[in-house]
């Protein structure tokens, strides 16, 4: 059987001239500006224009351009050796899909349909659903899908915060990290979410606290100082908290040695590299924050690679109650059988 997996990303800037435009297609996305479109398209043209030049200035730290494509084809790579080693049954072959630059959704189903597959399965590299993210990704290829009249069988992964092997590749980048530290604080850090986006029934929040209390619980660390905050804000809706600067000024203050896990990304991109790497580290040096230290993102970690890989293989056999949602809280696929959850 022939599959074709599909590695969803948001993408980035190729180049400095790339910024603007590439701001408004994320801002001209209806899951991030919620408006008609002769309201949106406007708004997303102003707000791309006013925030380019400091966009520019974030990546220029980075060379001129995102490494997100690279690593992320890194990835694709990596995932398609490991399913082709580990299911003698089928032939994978992987794609990589941004959402708001190049590869484009468009693009790539083109070369999906030469390819031919029996089943194409869908993957966010997006741990923890969120409609903004995993939702918008998954809606556009499905809308292309029809638009291209592609009817090929297709499977959602949707997400994977309390997946085994997405866990344990956290654990040992942190013990990487903290082994022979002293004094030192973890601070879990989320892409933040406007907390309007979370009382509509968003699941983003509560599954980012999933995953990252089966990482502390998975740690067995004795009396762990640990704390889950969230970054990027923007704008002036009130985002979900608390924010992690807030959280590195207190603890600077308090002089512990400061250690940013990044729980939502598993690849390095502006968010990590500039903001995390950079911005945070000038804040906690600030307010007197000594030792400053941060986990990479999961990349091409073998745990992680083999998380997606058994979560492709194995997709049939996760069993999922919806009932252990919250109230208000709903399954983005809203499956009877979903990864959501990993049983143990």
């Amino acid at each position: 059987m022939k599959r074709a997996i599909v590695l969803f990303n948001l993408g980035g800037p190729d180049k400095l001239e790339n910024v603007e435009p590439f701001l408004f297609n994320l801002f001209n996305d209806p899951a991030i500006l919620n408006l008609p479109s002769f309201f949106r398209l406007p708004l997303a043209k102003l707000i791309s224009k006013r925030r380019a030049p400091i966009a520019k200035k974030i990546y220029q730290e980075l060379g001129g351009s995102s490494p997100i494509l690279k690593l992320t084809e890194d990835q694709s790579k990596a995932l398609e050796t490991k399913l082709n080693n580990d299911d003698e049954n089928s032939e994978y072959k992987s794609f990589v899909v941004m959402r708001c630059w190049h590869p484009r959704a468009e693009n790539v189903i083109k070369k999906v349909i030469i390819y031919n597959p029996d089943e194409v399965i869908l993957i966010p590299l997006y741990p923890q659903y969120s409609a903004a993210t995993s939702g918008s990704s998954i809606k556009e290829w499905k809308d292309i899908s029809k638009k291209n009249n592609f009817k090929t069988k297709t499977s959602t992964i949707c997400c994977y915060p309390q997946d085994n092997n997405f866990v344990l590749a956290h654990v040992n980048e942190i013990i990487k990290k903290i082994n022979n530290l002293e004094n030192y604080k973890l601070i879990f850090s989320a892409h933040g979410l406007p907390e309007k986006n979370i009382k509509n029934g968003d699941p983003y929040q509560w599954q980012v606290e999933q995953s990252v209390n089966k990482i502390v619980k998975t740690l067995k660390i004795k009396d762990l100082d640990w704390i889950l905050s969230y970054q990027s804000r923007v704008g002036p809706l009130k985002w979900i908290g608390p924010s992690t600067e807030d959280i590195i000024i207190e603890t600077s203050k308090l002089k512990k040695h400061i250690v940013l896990v990044p729980i939502a990304f598993v690849s390095e991109h502006s968010e990590t590299l500039v903001e995390l790497d950079i911005e945070y580290k000038e804040l906690a040096d600030k307010n007197g924050c000594t030792n400053y230290t941060r986990v990479p993102a999961l990349g091409t970690n073998k745990n992680f690679i083999k998380a997606m890989s058994e979560l492709i293989i194995k997709k049939e056999e996760y069993n999922f109650d919806n009932k252990l949602y919250p109230p208000k809280t709903r399954c983005p696929n809203n499956l009877k059988k979903c990864p959501c959850f990993n049983y143990e």
